[in-house]
C-alpha cells in the first residue's frame, strides 16, 4: 500500500470524523442528543485524547512513509504501547500500516529523556493517558516546527488544551501564554538551576516573538488532506 493511501486510511475511517475540524467537545453526538439515553455516555476528554492520537498517528504515518522514521521512532512508544493504542483505540486500522515488525524499542536521548521527566512529574497520578502524552509530546518536540505542528494538531488551541487536561499544573505556569515548546525548555532549564534568556525582561527583549509571537500556521494534517484530496 502506499504512502499516501496509509495516510487516506486516517482520513477515510471513524478517525477522520474527529479530526478533520478542530475539537468541538459540543458537536460530539452525545453532546447533542435530544433526549436522555438515546446516545451512549462517553467522556468528552476520552473523544479528545482519541482525536489527539489520531493526529499523532497521522504524523507518524507521514514519517513511516516517507522512511524517515519507524513507528516508535515517530511516536516515542514502545512496540507494546502502540499495538495497544491501536488495538484499544482504532481497531479500524490495519497495524500492519505501522509496521512494527520492523521497528525496534527506542531509548530517548539525553535532551528527549529530560522533557519526558518533566512531563512524567507533571502528568495527573495514576493516569496512564497522561504518561503516554508525556512520551509523544517529549519525541514530537524532538522536530522543528510549533509543538503543535509536531503533534499533528490542527491548532494551538487544542495543543493548550492537551496540557490543561493532561497536565494542568504545568499548563497553569504558563501565565504570559509563552509558545509552549519554549516553555517547556525554559522549565527545564529552571529545574537545573541554568538560564536560557540573558535579556533583563521578556519586555526588553529583542527577540520577544521567538517565544510569544503567533504560531497560527497550516496544520499538518490539513496539508495531508488536501494532497489526498488533489490526487
Amino acid at each position: 500500500m502506499s504512502g499516501q493511501s496509509h495516510e487516506g486510511i486516517i482520513w477515510k475511517t471513524g478517525v477522520t470524523r474527529r479530526v478533520r475540524t478542530p475539537y468541538r467537545p459540543d458537536r460530539l453526538p452525545h453532546a447533542q442528543s435530544p433526549g436522555a439515553g438515546q446516545w451512549p455516555s462517553i467522556d468528552p476528554a476520552v473523544r479528545f485524547d482519541e482525536h489527539v492520537l489520531a493526529c499523532v498517528l497521522s504524523r507518524a504515518l507521514e514519517e513511516i512513509n516517507a522512511g524517515e522514521a519507524t513507528a516508535t521512532q515517530a511516536t516515542g512508544l514502545s512496540r507494546a504501547d502502540l499495538r495497544d493504542v491501536l488495538t484499544d483505540r482504532f481497531r479500524h486500522l490495519p497495524i500492519s500500516a505501522f509496521a512494527l515488525e520492523e521497528a525496534t524499542d527506542v531509548e530517548p536521548e539525553m535532551e528527549e529523556q529530560l522533557l519526558r521527566d518533566l512531563l512524567l512529574a507533571q502528568a495527573r497520578p495514576g493516569d496512564p493517558a497522561s504518561a503516554r502524552f508525556a512520551k509523544l509530546i517529549a519525541r514530537r518536540a524532538m522536530r522543528n516546527d510549533h509543538l503543535w505542528q509536531d503533534l499533528g494538531l490542527f491548532n494551538r488551541a487544542e495543543l493548550s488544551l492537551l496540557f490543561a487536561t493532561h497536565f494542568p499544573t504545568l499548563a497553569a505556569g504558563n501565565t504570559k501564554n509563552m509558545k509552549w515548546k519554549k516553555y517547556l525548555y525554559r522549565m527545564l532549564c529552571e529545574a537545573e538551576g541554568l538560564s536560557i534568556c540573558t535579556a533583563p525582561s521578556c519586555r526588553q527583549c529583542n527577540d520577544f516573538e521567538s517565544c510569544f509571537g503567533s504560531e497560527e500556521d497550516e496544520s499538518c494534517l490539513a496539508r495531508i488532506r488536501n494532497d489526498i484530496g488533489l490526487n
